[in-house]
């Protein structure tokens, strides 16, 4: 039996709850973020309205914006009606566009000073990727950034990383010191005994060219592994 509330289109709600005005009077952040995904949205199905759609995805996301931010366009489109390809492609590129404006925050720092920093730099391009990627931090002498970038990208286990192409990349840039991350899809942060042998390699390569080698980051799901916080540079 359908009832009262999913009969009601959003302009019969109250205006408390219909998330364009509700965020004109009180702005964004008085809005949940399912009331934020049904302005991206827009409409929901005949059954669920645009908010009622958004509640149940975040609900089948367990309420957390980064496991949203897992899935793909075809996952959206597949797992939930009233979802097409043009509405998937929005809400990832909105999830893009908080991803970019974190980053750009961590930029705009003076000094990269500790691991939480190189975390809160790489966390945005790593976090919820299905498969192995590893990044390097470029930086000057006085610890400013001044290049992030891709360096390999793997499968879900493990990416082989090109050494020479790091080392490279540093010299190119006029690079005083790097940071390297990558992330582990499966959620483990601590190192395996083929992470610890990068490092050394890594280690290795920036002595003989002269450039500090800071930290190895590797990201898991929220949280991260830092080989200098743990002395293991």
């Amino acid at each position: 039996m359908v009832t009262d509330e999913k009969r009601l289109t959003i302009r019969e709600w109250s205006e408390d709850d219909r998330p364009r005005e509700k965020m004109a009077r009180k702005g964004a952040q008085s809005l949940s973020d399912a009331e934020l995904l049904a302005i991206l949205i827009g409409s929901g199905n005949k059954d669920e309205s645009a908010v009622e759609l958004s509640r149940r995805i975040m609900r089948e996301c367990k309420d957390n914006i980064n496991e949203l931010a897992r899935l793909s366009i075809t996952d959206l489109c597949k797992r939930f009606k009233g979802i097409g390809e043009a509405k998937a492609i929005t809400i990832m590129a909105a999830l893009e566009l908080g991803k970019r404006r974190k980053t750009g925050d961590v930029i705009e720092r003076k000094k990269i000073v500790s691991s939480q920093d190189f975390f809160d730099l790489f966390e945005s391009v790593l976090i919820d990727l299905p498969h192995e990627e590893f990044w390097v931090a470029l930086l000057d002498g006085a610890n400013k950034l001044l290049e992030i970038k891709r360096l390999t990208q793997g499968g879900s286990q493990q990416t082989v990383v090109d050494l020479p192409m790091l080392l490279k990349m540093a010299l190119e840039k006029s690079a005083s010191g790097i940071a390297v991350a990558h992330n582990h899809p499966s959620g483990q942060n601590h190192p395996s005994p083929e992470d610890n042998q990068i490092t050394k390699r890594i280690k290795q390569g920036c002595e003989a060219i002269g450039i500090r080698f800071l930290d190895h980051i590797i990201i898991a799901r929220g949280s991260y592994y830092s080989f200098a916080d743990e002395g293991k540079m």
